[in-house]
Order: structure tokens, then sequence, then C-alpha cells
């Protein structure tokens, strides 16, 4: 069965008209769908992360992957909980297991995330949060940030360059295993400036962000999943994957409909895209990123910023 395809000014036009009646009323378009969504998922079981063994290596203790699609490592010696690590497998508009969203690192999952890096064949790791905020860690430093080698568990990580972009840092780190002759080059994405449980000042700089990540996940052989990570992944990370998955269905002439791809991304993990604020911020973005390719001025949401 054929999917309708439209132009780009076309799908700007109909999601313009869609915004503005989401955002008629004081934005009670959009506030009946996000509490539509609140449901979503709960029926789903977190064993595995609620089990005392594993609750030293979830972040926080209320954010826990769905049992159904969490990552699994490999067991090591044989340990029968060292397969666990807050993680979920969620779709991107290509199959059920395009990205891979995670909590940032703990210090004493480190050696974790990278097994999982290198397990699951990634590639590219794309992270949207600062490493602290004040005096609160948001995600421990997994990685060198200047050129140098380090090692969690048996993997070694080494940083080769690191160049800034606009807005954001690209590393490329090189993996090998110990005693192992094989490697794995990893570009890692880190957009610092988005402020935990919000949303950035503006759309541009994040749509520029986004579709350097997405223009890079197209030129690259798919292997494995792409990694996602904010502190919790859920939120940040949420709404970086619906974003880059709408942005990609725009490409190939798709309507976007954000209430469904966060609907699906929720039965994947739960909170995916946190509140009405990051929500609303998913059309911003697509609206921004849309008239940027089009004669048209940028469209608004008016008063979004007010949420």
């Amino acid at each position: 069965m054929s999917v309708q395809t439209f132009s780009r000014a076309e799908i700007l036009q109909k999601f313009n008209i869609h915004c503005q009646f989401l955002a008629a009323n004081d934005f009670g378009g959009f506030k009946q769908e996000f509490e539509e969504l609140n449901e979503v998922g709960k029926e789903f079981s977190t064993k595995a992360g609620d089990l005392d063994v594993n609750r030293d290596k979830n972040r926080y203790p209320y954010i826990l992957p769905y049992d159904h699609c969490r990552v699994r490592l490999s067991l090591q010696d044989l340990q029968p909980h060292s397969d666990y690590i807050n993680a979920n497998f969620v779709p991107g508009g290509g199959s059920e297991r395009d990205f891979i969203c995670t909590q940032g690192p703990l210090h004493n999952t480190m050696a974790d995330f990278w097994r999982m890096v290198w397990e699951q064949n990634v590639s590219i790791i794309v992270m949207v949060t600062a490493l602290k905020h004040k005096d609160t860690v948001l995600c421990d430093k997994y990685w060198p940030l200047e050129r140098g080698t380090v090692f969690h568990g048996l993997i070694q990580v080494t940083t080769l360059t690191r160049k800034q972009g606009p807005d954001y840092f690209v590393t490329t780190i090189n993996l090998r295993q110990r005693h192992c002759p094989s490697e794995r080059i990893i570009t890692h994405y880190h957009y610092r400036s988005w402020p935990d449980q919000s949303i950035p000042k503006n759309p541009s700089p994040l749509c520029t962000f986004t579709e350097h990540v997405r223009q890079h996940l197209k030129a690259i052989p798919r292997l494995g999943p792409a990694v996602v990570h904010c502190s919790a992944g859920v939120g940040r990370s949420g709404t970086f994957v619906t974003l880059l998955w709408l942005m990609q269905l725009c490409v190939r002439g798709i309507q976007p409909d954000v209430r469904a791809a966060v609907k699906d991304l929720r039965q994947h993990r739960m909170s995916m895209v946190q509140n009405l604020e990051q929500y609303i911020f998913v059309h911003q973005c697509l609206l921004h990123w849309f008239s940027r390719g089009t004669s048209a001025s940028s469209p608004e949401i008016q008063g979004a910023s007010s949420i």
C-alpha cells in the first residue's frame, strides 16, 4: 500500500495550520494530546530494573527500562544479572531498533555502557546534556574530553579528535577490546546547552544539530542502532529522537504526526518527551526546520515560550 506524499511547502502549510489549531484556546489542543499520552506504556513491566541487585545501576530510581525491549548485555562470568543496563531499543521510522535511548552513564556503569556500544555495533552516540548543572552531576564523564585513552572494563576508549560546531562538539573515538586486534570508530555528538527537564531558548541551534546528525546517519551503513542519551534518557532524548524521526519522514514527503511518534516511543521507553513544554517544542522545531527550506517566513506557535 503506497503512502501519499507531499511537497515540503505542502507539508509546511498543513503542519502550520495544525499547530495553530492545537495552540488555540491557551494551547488546549496541545494539552489534550499530551494528557492523552499519559497512560501510554504504563502496562509494561520493569522487573529487571526493580531488582535489588540492579538498583545502583539506575541514575534515577523512578526511570526504569521496560523489560520487553530493554537492551540485554552479554553475561559476564556467568553472573545472572550482568546483562542489565538502563537502556531500551526505540523506533525511529525504519525499525523497532533504530535507536537505543539510555541514561547518562554512572561511574559504576561506564564499562556496561561501552560494552553495549561494542556489542550492538553502535557507530554514533548523541549526548544531549551537559555533564553537570551547578553542583548536580547529570552524566559522568565516560570518554576523554581531550586526546587520550582510558579503559572501562575490557574496552579501551581513545579520543582521536574533537571539533567544535556552532553549539556542539563532535568527537572521534577509537574503541578496542583488550587483547583483541579489532577496533571501531565512534562519532560522539555532544549538545551541551539543553537545560535539564526544559527546552533550549530557540529552535534554530537544535535544528541545525539534529540535521547534522540526520545527514550523518543517512550517509553511513546502519550496522547497529544509534545511541541517544541525556541524564535520565527520556525527556531530552525522547524529544531529540522524535524530531529526528519526523525530519526523516518529511524528507520522504510524509506528513509528520508528533502525537503518533511520541505514543510509539512511549511504548518502548517510559516518559519519552517528558513534559508539555518539550512536546510543544518538537512542533516549534519542525516548523522552523520546514521554513528554512521554503520561501515562506518562519511561522511560530504564538505564546508557546510562556508554557
